[in-house]
């Protein structure tokens, strides 16, 4: 089986997420995406957070329960940091092929992230380009560190038979939405969302 892992606040989860599940699907032949909601976010300030729990019922609401999934496992590991996390979904799922996903703003704050080198060692990783971000994360630390492990967008759909140690940037579709921009609509309202 082949997962994809998005791996996100998701305050909210918004039509952006939802295109590059789908994108990353097909892509990359996935079996599923599963949306892993993060019960708090290490580089995220807590002030503007809505819950877990309404953020998870976001996720939810953008997620078809079958091919792509929104969960909380994160939380149930008791985990916040990705490399910990994929360690445990890799032993726990010693046949499942994993393959992490990002938008191209998470590349280029790749570097701040807790033991990435290891995790980019752990699991294939497949960036999907935002706007504005695309440069900045092909420029950034981590895509010149991991240069040598960057596989042309024509090898995506066995990019999850790779054991790690290597990405692709795919082609999309640029969203301009984001969950800064909702938020501060007033569109996502986390406290009308409580269950």
């Amino acid at each position: 089986m082949r997962i994809g892992l998005l791996g996100g606040s998701f305050n909210p989860a918004h039509a952006g997420h939802l295109m590059l599940a789908r994108r990353a699907l097909r892509a990359l032949r996935l079996d599923q995406v599963w949306l892993m909601v993060s019960p708090g976010n290490p580089l995220k300030p807590r002030k503007g957070m809505a819950p877990f729990r309404v953020r998870l019922a976001s996720a939810e609401r953008i997620a078809d329960g079958r091919r792509i999934v929104a969960t909380d496992i994160e939380s149930r590991l008791g985990q916040r940091f990705t490399v910990k996390t994929v360690g445990l979904l890799k032993q726990r799922f010693p046949h499942v092929h994993f393959v992490w996903l990002m938008g191209a703003d998470g590349l280029a704050q790749l570097s701040r992230w807790k033991r990435w080198r290891r995790l980019a060692a752990m699991v294939p990783i497949a960036v999907l380009p935002r706007p504005g971000s695309v440069s900045p994360a092909l420029r950034g630390a981590a895509a010149s560190v991991l240069r040598h492990q960057r596989r042309p967008s024509r090898e995506s759909p066995v990019l999850a038979e790779r054991k790690g140690s290597a990405w692709t940037f795919l082609s999309a579709p640029q969203n301009d939405i984001s969950a800064t921009a909702l938020r501060e609509s007033g569109q996502f309202r986390p406290e009308s969302d409580q269950e």
